[in-house]
């Protein structure tokens, strides 16, 4: 393996046959062709070997509690768990190599130009054959009535509160509530008093992500990057700096999280849990959770959540950095 020339690369790649490789973390040495396969770094007997970060895209480790970029599992469910995760990438290989390119340029990059590079990847997706084949396999119904006024703004003296606001929906992100979230945050950065922010989800839950109806209905893939590249709402709330924090409880789901990740104060509730399940759609995250999530935990425990697609509890987000303070909902 570790004689791979260019040619032979061909092979570990989306179109190759081989678009996962699953290799001992200790031994690996990434090679000098460029690999387009995601590279799983296993480390079974829990040693926590020194090791090139740069050479994988995921490592796994039966350590219990192993510091970042490691992943830690159960023994009793390590080969089970790797399975998983290499079904995932065969059933979705363009997706989830595309994923991986991603990750590893974002890391390098600053917060608006990852956000551009996710961009241009997720338009890249939506017309793929991946995206297509769940479009067809997938009910989803007609598009849901959306709330007059899908994100609520209160102001008190020089703090502004942003509710989203369609409970009845999940406060699932429609393009009238990102619409309307990013012209709110837009008038914020705006305001020459510089008030505080607090973004928040009304009802059950924060969010669980993009409306499922929408998802597909945009026909121009380039014009669609445009104006997800204008109008970002992860972009808007990051410029905001410590201006800024956002309250998580119940379901925070795809851009239910990718958003709220770009919020330098985040609190979550006990009952906060959180998911990247853009994968088993043919996609990656299109929201900014490939540039915020992992600037929160590390592109390595980003891939983890986008591959696995599991939910992550309050006590493990806030070990991992994803949100900083775990308190009760007032």
């Amino acid at each position: 393996m570790q004689g791979i020339d260019y040619l032979s690369a061909d092979r570990f790649s989306a179109l190759g046959g081989t678009p996962a490789l699953v290799v001992d973390a200790a031994s690996w040495k990434k090679p000098d062709s460029p690999l387009q396969a995601v590279i799983i770094g296993i480390d079974r007997e829990g040693h926590l070997p020194s090791v090139a970060d740069q050479a994988f895209d995921v490592l796994l480790t039966t350590c219990k509690a192993a510091p970042k970029p490691w992943i830690s599992l159960d023994p009793a469910q390590f080969d089970e768990i790797i399975d998983r995760l290499t079904n995932a990438v065969n059933a979705n290989p363009i997706a989830a190599t595309i994923g991986a390119q991603v990750l590893r340029l974002s890391s390098r990059l600053s917060l608006p130009e990852a956000l551009l590079v996710e961009s241009f990847a997720y338009s890249t997706l939506l017309g793929g054959a991946e995206f297509s084949r769940w479009q067809d396999a997938t009910k989803r119904g007609a598009p849901s009535a959306v709330p007059a006024e899908p994100v609520v703004v209160v102001r008190e003296r020089n703090l502004i509160t942003l509710q989203l606001n369609d409970p009845e929906n999940r406060n699932a992100m429609s393009a009238p509530m990102r619409d309307t979230l990013y012209e709110a945050l837009a008038n914020i950065l705006d305001d020459p008093s510089n008030p505080d922010v607090i973004l928040e989800g009304g009802g059950k839950c924060f969010s669980t992500g993009g409306s499922l109806p929408e998802f597909g209905t945009a026909r121009d893939f380039a014009a669609a990057h445009v104006a997800r590249s204008l109008h970002s709402c992860a972009t808007a709330l990051d410029a905001l700096g410590k201006r800024a924090t956002v309250k998580l409880h119940g379901a925070c789901v795809g851009s239910g999280i990718e958003i709220a990740a770009a919020a330098h104060k985040r609190i979550a509730t006990p009952d906060a849990w959180f998911q990247l399940p853009e994968l088993g759609m043919g996609l990656i995250p299109g929201a900014g959770g490939t540039a915020t999530v992992a600037r929160a935990i590390g592109r390595h425990r980003t891939m983890w959540m986008l591959l696995s697609g599991k939910r992550i509890g309050a006590a493990q987000a806030l070990d991992w950095g994803l949100v900083h303070a775990i308190k009760a909902q007032a």
